[in-house]
């Protein structure tokens, strides 16, 4: 995606057409106005209408002959860049990182337990403080997901 359009769409992507665009991302498949509006509680489905038009114009949706909308083109920007999809499964990435970090420890400590090794404090000091800070890094992403 060219920088210019990448900045233009980060400038006009806030607010309710960010809500918008999230749920129709999380969603996963073509979506009419009225679904929009229930989904995010808006106050008419003319509300509705005016973001999903505005993204279309953004080149982020596109309109089938039905009426409905689908993601033409995912970008990441803003809080998405922090997301990965499975599915309709939205997960922050540092997820696997503190998966990763605390499967590690969790697996030392196991190890070093079961054989009686005497544990390394840095080895040990290294993966809790790369857990700890793992997980503080998901908890704060997930709580800015919008929807």
């Amino acid at each position: 995606m060219p920088e210019n359009k990448e900045i233009n769409i980060e400038a006009e992507l806030k607010g309710t057409t960010l809500k918008t665009y999230w749920y129709i991302f999380k969603v996963g498949k073509p979506i009419g106005i009225r679904e929009v509006q229930r989904g995010l509680g808006l106050s008419s489905p003319s509300v509705a209408l005016h973001h999903l038009e505005k993204l279309r114009q953004l080149g982020l949706l596109n309109k089938d002959e039905f009426g409905k909308y689908f993601l033409k083109e995912e970008v990441k920007i803003g809080v998405f860049r922090f997301f990965l999809k499975f599915g309709k499964l939205l997960l922050p990435r540092f997820l696997f990182y503190a998966v990763f970090f605390s499967s590690a420890l969790t697996l030392y400590l196991i190890q070093a337990f079961m054989k009686g090794n005497p544990i390394d404090l840095f080895a040990l000091t290294f993966s809790f403080a790369a857990s700890i800070i793992s997980w503080y890094e998901t908890i704060k992403i997930w709580r800015e997901k919008l929807i």
